[in-house]
């Protein structure tokens, strides 16, 4: 165990595409001048992956990579998609594909490679247990942050900037929660290792294996399609909420929402106009799938009824109202809710694509909670703190979308929002060493 915690100035906590263009942004904005800080991340994976679960083969970005990791700050960025294809040898063959949009496979590797530049700075394997104040005259000082790593060694890192970014929580709902640990069960999050794990190898004998998928949005139906190529003998049941799927809307004023502009029109107006903002443009991102997807699973459904032979089942207006684990599988009470009618089902594996669940404040935090003046995050992804220190600051990233907007937890201005934080803590730490120089030199 440590007993004395190493000091940083700033500590993330998470190292996804967040975090990692925080750390892009804070090394350019240090590289024009002072003060020179240092930073760690904290990162509970071993290695750098964003979404590895989900590596479906053919699906895609659905953003333009020019809404990479700094291009929307610093087009020049050595970090930008196109260096990166420059640097792989790709570019001429990328543009020959004629699109705006990556696979999900190549823009994962992107992330990666960005990551490597600062391999010294990140810890990984090591996951976050909470965040403690260290209190100097009745005071925030500084934040201790305590994390175990894989072999149960627990380890202590103190700063005086926090920058959490940890990502959201499985969404799991009832029914489905009484069930978290049972394999069968598995979140999109974790598709595909809890599928292989669940069914085990595609068989060419045996009985059908019968699977829910259950969501309305662009994971599941991606899930529904994999399902049938990786299980050639599967049934797969699509139960969705409402009378049908929906596309997302990407029209151009509508997407004008993920521009960064729109995080100051909608954090400056009132609260229930934001409310109401972030509501008229659900469509974009919630329980929307692409429509040229939509348009593939419509294909398939229509030549099932050509041949006869039924693998796919779209179950519309349908919630499951009941889980119970059996020998044989899950069984499912299935309600459809327009009929008023239910059916009980057994799968060899149930799939809640339902999205991720975030607080507007993270637990790890909840022992720094007496120095919090609110849990609303400034314009700058700042919380407000009392009794704190001059140079001590709290920042979130993808917690604020109530007063933020969809672009909180997206890709679509990660580097404009890393900027904005970057410049805060330098600049607070530029007037904090000026003071401490001022105060050195009187009399």
């Amino acid at each position: 165990m440590t007993d004395h915690p190493a000091t940083d100035d700033i500590i993330g906590i998470g190292f996804g595409p967040a975090n990692l263009s925080l750390a892009i942004a804070l090394r350019d904005a240090m590289g024009d001048g002072p003060p020179r800080t240092s930073l760690r991340f904290i990162e509970r994976q071993d290695r750098f992956g964003w979404h590895r679960a989900m590596m479906l083969p053919g699906a895609d970005m659905q953003i333009s990579f020019v809404k990479d990791l700094v291009s929307l700050r610093d087009p020049t960025s050595p970090f930008s998609f196109l260096n990166y294809l420059h640097v792989k040898g790709r570019l001429s063959t990328f543009l020959n594909l004629k699109t705006f949009n990556p696979s999900r496979v190549e823009y994962n590797d992107y992330l990666a490679w960005a990551a490597d530049h600062f391999s010294d700075v990140v810890a990984y394997g090591e996951t976050v247990e909470a965040v403690r104040p260290e209190i100097r005259d009745g005071r925030l000082a500084a934040f201790v942050v305590e994390a175990r790593d894989g072999a149960g060694t627990r380890r202590l890192r103190r700063c005086r900037h926090l920058v959490v970014a940890a990502g959201g929580d499985p969404a799991i709902p009832a029914p489905f929660a009484a069930h978290a640990q049972d394999r069968r069960l598995i979140h999109s999050s974790w598709y595909l290792p809890g599928i292989a794990q669940a069914l085990g190898a595609p068989r060419l004998d045996g009985p059908e294996p019968r699977i829910l998928v259950v969501g309305g949005g662009q994971s599941a139906v991606e899930i529904v399609t994999d399902l049938g190529a990786r299980y050639p003998r599967a049934l797969v049941d699509l139960a969705i909420r409402g009378p049908a799927l929906k596309p997302a809307d990407d029209s151009p004023f509508v997407n004008e929402i993920f521009d960064p502009a729109a995080v100051d029109r909608i954090h400056g107006a009132p609260a229930p106009v934001r409310a109401e903002l972030i509501a008229a443009h659900r469509a974009t991102n919630y329980a929307v799938v692409d429509a040229d997807l939509i348009q593939d699973f419509y294909a398939t459904l229509y030549e099932q009824t050509v041949s006869g032979v039924t693998r796919y089942r779209l179950r519309r207006s349908t919630r499951v109202v009941a889980l119970e684990a059996a020998s044989e599988g899950l069984r499912a009470t299935l309600r459809d809710d327009v009929a008023g009618t239910e059916e009980r089902q057994s799968y060899a594996a149930v799939i809640c694509a339902t999205g991720y669940q975030r607080a507007a404040v993270p637990a790890i935090l909840d022992p720094v909670r007496p120095f919090m003046a609110g849990e609303t995050a400034d314009r700058h992804y700042r919380l407000p703190l009392e009794r704190a220190e001059p140079r001590v600051s709290l920042h979130l990233q993808g917690f604020s979308e109530p007063t933020h907007g969809l672009t909180e937890t997206l890709l679509s201005i990660l580097p404009v929002r890393a900027g904005a934080i970057a410049q805060t803590i330098l600049e607070e730490e530029r007037a904090a060493r000026a003071a401490i120089r001022s105060a050195a030199a009187a009399p």
